[in-house]
């Protein structure tokens, strides 16, 4: 396994710049049964807070990512190629063997604390669910936050884990002194799909149980209806039955992104395709001819019908340059209604 001269962009670089060296690494299984099969790769890293390459599509500069591999097992997951940056399987690897960097809260104070450090927005749950399976046990997300909270810093968490309401508290706790974003993704509430392309992941209505509780608490939730999947998840039918869902639960927001298919995702999800919906495979490689993403008009057409769908529940989309904030209502105080959340993804 290729540690020594790993660099968070994939590329070789000096040791002294790795993110991590081979003797600080220790590889660990757990004989219990939601760890059975999965192996842990214990790290202590050099960094922890990462910039986005200037190419990237995503509308935030930094990201804090504690873990690598992710037992979602999603099989679209475009964070699957960054398993190749460590000669691991993007394929079974990616969903089996987890990289977990134990010492990311201690990092990240001490990053926080250097004078170079401005202060700047930190997205987590951009590459893989920092509140998967594996934070159950680790518990590096109560450390990030409290760090984040110390010194007032912005930051939001994506996650289709339902383990961050274990740290409502401490969220709630980092609301009252600086801006903090909350999104679910929830793309679709068809079970039987969620059972085959989503498999390590809490079921849909849990995710959206995740929503209500905390929007009970004060703290608006957007959803990031993500992903759509083309021909089996994009019918009008099908929509409508997410949005409305996703509307039931009190999201503030809802904002949709059709499925794109990145190098190392692109391999595993076509596979899946092959075996469960053989049907699709063409239709599929015909929509995604030009690249990773699906035609515009494609995008555009799922994106108007599920704005539509929301303004019709109530909810409304997320709009661009609206604040990223949760509201929580001051002890005794009647709480304020949340306003729509600006999500950060693509």
């Amino acid at each position: 396994m290729r540690w020594e001269n790993l660099s968070e962009s994939g590329h070789g670089r000096a040791a002294d710049a790795a993110l991590f060296g081979a003797d600080a690494v220790t590889t660990r299984t757990f004989d219990t049964p939601e760890f059975r099969g999965i192996t842990f790769h214990e790290v202590r890293a050099r960094s922890i807070v990462n910039r986005v390459p200037g190419a990237s599509r995503m509308p935030f500069e930094w990201t804090v990512n504690p873990y690598r591999g992710c037992t979602h097992a999603c099989v679209y997951c475009f964070a699957r190629k960054t398993h190749s940056y460590l000669d691991l399987d993007t394929g079974l690897g990616f969903d089996s063997q987890i990289v977990v960097k134990v010492n990311a809260p201690e990092l990240l104070r001490r990053d926080l604390a250097s004078p170079r450090w401005r202060g700047e927005h930190i997205a987590m749950g951009t590459n893989v669910d920092c509140y998967q399976r594996a934070e159950g046990r680790y518990r590096l997300m109560p450390g990030i936050i409290d760090a984040l909270r110390q010194r007032a810093n912005p930051f939001s968490i994506l996650t289709k884990g339902t383990l961050i309401l274990r740290d409502l508290d401490l969220l709630t706790r980092a609301a009252r002194v600086t801006d903090v974003g909350i999104s679910v993704s929830v793309g679709f509430t068809d079970t039987e799909l969620w059972r085959t392309v989503e498999p390590g992941t809490p079921a849909p209505e849990r995710r959206l149980d995740v929503v209500r509780t905390l929007g009970a608490h004060g703290i608006g939730c957007g959803v990031l209806m993500a992903p759509v999947l083309p021909f089996l998840s994009d019918g009008p039918d099908r929509l409508r039955a997410t949005v409305r869902a996703i509307a039931a639960a009190g999201a503030t927001s809802v904002t949709p992104l059709v499925l794109h298919l990145r190098p190392g995702a692109r391999e595993w999800f076509m596979a899946w395709l092959a075996r469960y919906h053989p049907h699709l495979v063409r239709r599929y490689e015909r929509l995604y001819a030009e690249g990773s993403y699906a035609p515009k008009w494609y995008q555009r057409r799922v994106t108007r019908q599920v704005h539509d769908l929301a303004q019709e529940y109530g909810i409304g989309p997320a709009r661009a340059g609206m604040p990223r904030r949760i509201r929580v209502a001051e002890p005794r105080a009647v709480p304020e209604v949340p306003g729509p959340t600006q999500l950060s993804f693509l």
